[in-house]
């Protein structure tokens, strides 16, 4: 099935102001940018708009400040990484709506760029409120969502502008959209899934589609203690989500009936507590002892889940194996990634912690598609509609040079 929703190639552009939205919820250290994954996964999209002609406005959100200004998480060292990328000055806002926006706004040439503050510093970005939304809007003639990351949050940024302006897909937004809905719609068969992390009821609505779709679905990360625990095996000290417990005992019980098999790890890396430093042993089995707890798949594990990543026509992966950053519970989570770096089959991953787990191991770049979007990709996957898409204008209905509503210059 194809993108139903007009993307930004279609869009007229030259002369006008955009509106964009990215995904600049980036790590800082040291008031700079640590990785710039995301930034850089914006460029086709802010590059198109300037070669088009096009003034561009960015807003972004960073971290979580709860609706206040925050100079810890303002918005410009990502303006500084972005305009090191670019090769140009990136004009950076005092604000949002307010500050300075005016006379910056108002400056824009084409092929200028203009970096608002943190969206979430304004109280009705997370609340979709109208008011914020409309001043957003008068900020460009039409807008483009690219911020698949938060797509599948209704905000004022994400949501609610788009019903005072024409809305596009930008090409990452695109991208994400037709790589995950691709894995659940049309895969190369076999499908098979690798699901990782800690929580059961992450993952749950994942689970549940995919048992009727995919072929084989693999558990590991600390989720697989729910499952344990539900069938009645030990589970020592280990990380359990108790409310997963039934909800992975629900989801045995719907493998039995599907023709998909649900695959949990058959031994495991066991430490006494939390810590790369800690005592450790190998577990033949996966029954977990008191004073112990479960911190990566076993070698047996991994090896039986490379094999069915190996044979797999189409692989979607999300969430570590184990505790993948302590170097002695690695072993699972590399295992994997390098079983999905070197098959020969589709291989999309999800977003999130499977993605990190890839840059740290020097494996990123041997995979089909890295989703730059945890919990937007996980919802998608689900089978739900993601509000910052829905909003905007189907592919059949592009604008062709005049705003759905009026506005006034900012």
């Amino acid at each position: 099935m194809s993108f139903a929703k007009a993307s930004v190639r279609d869009a007229e552009v030259a002369g006008r102001r955009v509106l964009v939205r990215v995904d600049f919820n980036v790590p800082l250290d040291g008031g700079e940018v640590a990785d710039d994954m995301r930034i850089r996964a914006a460029l086709p999209t802010i590059g198109l708009l300037r070669e088009r002609g096009a003034a561009v406005v960015l807003a972004a959100h960073l971290g979580r400040p709860e609706g206040k200004p925050d100079p810890a998480l303002s918005m410009a060292p990502v303006g500084r990484r972005l305009g090191e990328l670019l090769g140009i000055e990136v004009k950076q806002a005092t604000g949002v709506i307010e500050g300075d926006i005016d006379l910056k706004c108002g400056a824009l040439g084409p092929g200028d760029v203009l970096l608002l503050e943190n969206t979430r510093f304004e109280p009705g970005e997370t609340e979709n409120d109208p008011k914020l939304a409309e001043s957003l809007a008068q900020l460009g003639d039409l807008y483009v969502n690219d911020a698949f990351g938060a797509a599948h949050r209704a905000h004022a940024s994400t949501e609610g502008v788009a019903h005072h302006l024409p809305g596009y897909a930008g090409l990452l937004l695109e991208r994400e959209m037709t790589e995950l809905t691709a894995v659940a719609e049309s895969p190369r068969k076999p499908l098979v899934v690798v699901l990782g992390g800690s929580k059961v009821s992450d993952k749950i609505g994942v689970i549940d589609r995919f048992l009727e779709i995919a072929d084989r679905i693999l558990i590991g990360g600390a989720m697989c203690f729910s499952f344990f625990r539900a069938q009645g095996i030990g589970t020592g000290d280990s990380l359990v989500e108790e409310k997963g417990v039934e909800l992975a005992a629900e989801a045995l019980e719907r493998a039995q009936g599907s023709d998909c098999e649900l695959t949990l790890p058959v031994d495991l890396v066991l430490g006494r507590g939390f810590d790369a430093d800690t005592e450790r042993r190998q577990s033949d089995g996966v029954e977990v002892p008191d004073g112990w707890m479960g911190l990566d798949i076993g070698p047996r594990s991994a090896a039986l889940y490379a094999e069915a990543v190996a044979s797999a026509g189409t692989v979607l992966w999300n969430g570590p194996m184990g505790a993948f950053e302590m170097e002695p519970f690695a072993a699972g989570t590399r295992t994997v990634a390098e079983a999905v770096a070197a098959a020969t089959g589709t291989t999309v991953i999800g977003g999130g912690d499977s993605v990190a787990a890839l840059r740290k191991f020097g494996l990123d770049d041997r995979v089909d598609w890295l989703s730059t979007g945890g919990g937007a990709s996980l919802e998608l996957l689900e089978g739900k509609k993601l509000p910052g898409v829905e909003a905007l204008l189907d592919k059949e209905t592009p604008d062709k040079g005049t705003a759905n509503k009026e506005r006034t210059d900012a």
